[in-house]
């Protein structure tokens, strides 16, 4: 347990950051589910609208410092390979 007041604070803000990062990397998550499940679904429509919705959520992911560049690169990258096999 913190024991000194900042010490106590920085427990605060650790904890609420936590938990705004876990909610943000969830609707990536999800969002990503949803393409796939598209895909799964051999929906073409659908996928390439999925796709292009989670795009700008990876980026954003990354812009919050919640999902390293090359990871959300690789992200994309595979769904986008994934679609064009479609």
């Amino acid at each position: 347990m913190a024991n000194s007041l900042s010490a106590r604070k920085r427990a605060r803000q650790s904890e609420r950051n936590r938990r705004r990062n876990a909610s943000q990397r969830s609707h990536v998550r999800t969002a990503i589910k949803s393409v796939l499940k598209a895909i799964d679904g051999g929906d073409k429509a659908a996928a390439e609208a999925a796709y292009k919705a989670v795009v700008p959520a990876i980026d954003r992911s990354v812009a919050k410092g919640i999902m390293p560049k090359n990871t959300a690169a690789r992200h994309k990258s595979r769904l986008n390979q994934h679609g064009r096999a479609m």
